[in-house]
């Protein structure tokens, strides 16, 4: 709107990724849902959901990366936050910490990792953002 502050503090980018989200909680049997991302940021990604959420709540958002590592692994972003914001089917989770996994391909086999690959599964450190 003209006139009005803009009140994010980095560039969204629109972009359409199915996303699986769950509630982290110490219940068992916490299913993951599905959804789409709508746009992303440094700071934060909206995304839709299929069941109503509560304000604050700490997710977890798994979204496979449209782009390749190296051209032959593909990627997995793992995002953690906190639900910044609810609207008609939609929701905001405010980025707090973030890693990007590789995701196991078909071809695979859990014989055919290393010791050190079982212990280290295509993990990466999570990395926090400074508050």
């Amino acid at each position: 709107m003209k006139g009005s502050a803009e009140r994010r503090g980095s560039d969204r980018f629109p972009i359409d990724l199915v996303v699986r989200y769950k509630v982290l909680s110490k219940r068992v049997g916490q299913k993951g849902r599905f959804g789409n991302t709508i746009n992303i940021s440094s700071n934060g990604i909206l995304f839709t959901i299929d069941q109503p959420l509560v304000s604050r709540t700490l997710m977890e958002l798994s979204i496979s990366w449209p782009r390749q590592l190296d051209n032959k692994c593909q990627l997995q972003l793992i995002v953690r936050g906190r639900v910044a914001r609810l609207e008609d089917g939609r929701a905001v989770i405010e980025i707090k910490q973030y890693e990007f996994r590789i995701q196991p391909t078909k071809q695979t086999h859990i014989a055919d990792k290393t010791s050190a690959d079982r212990q280290d599964p295509g993990r990466r450190p999570l990395a926090s953002k400074p508050l």
